[in-house]
């Protein structure tokens, strides 16, 4: 018996099978920084760093300051905490603390017009004979006629 196979002619040949690979799409999201909130504290427990929201207060009844972040905008910033006698003459001996300071802080001279100077003085310490150093100064940069800040003087 003899067997013939059949094709048709018009049908396509078969093709060579080939694999692809599923497309994979992956998406990330990144959030955004997210900034510290503003807090109030006491000015006499205030760090090196820290920046306020407003001015440091002249009322000698205000004792809470707002912190906020230092990138954002702000008109004060504390550069430095220092010990302090009673028994000094306070405007001379803080303005040299604080100038000299100011310049490790910046980098800049003090009184070169980039920033003014104030400061608070912590003299509700402890005043014992064991301590003869119980106040603190507390030094702060602010804006040239009190213009707004952003971001660290520190250098």
């Amino acid at each position: 018996m003899l067997l013939s196979a059949c094709a048709s002619p018009s049908a396509p040949a078969p093709s060579p099978s080939s694999t692809t690979a599923p497309v994979v799409t992956t998406t990330t999201t990144v959030a955004a920084p997210v900034t510290p909130a503003a807090r109030t504290v006491n000015w006499f427990d205030l760090d090196v760093g820290e920046c306020l929201a407003d001015p440091p207060p002249v009322d000698p009844t205000v004792i809470s300051v707002t912190v906020v972040d230092c990138a954002t905008p702000h008109q004060a910033e504390v550069y430095l905490r220092a010990p302090m006698a009673v028994n000094t003459a306070v405007a001379d001996v803080v303005d040299r603390t604080c100038a000299a300071g100011f310049t490790t802080y910046t980098g800049r001279p003090a009184g070169d017009g980039t920033y003014a100077v104030t400061y608070l003085i912590d003299s509700n310490q402890n005043r014992t004979s064991s301590n003869p150093d119980p106040s603190t100064v507390i030094c702060l940069l602010e804006g040239p006629e009190g213009a707004p800040l952003t971001g660290s003087a520190r250098r």
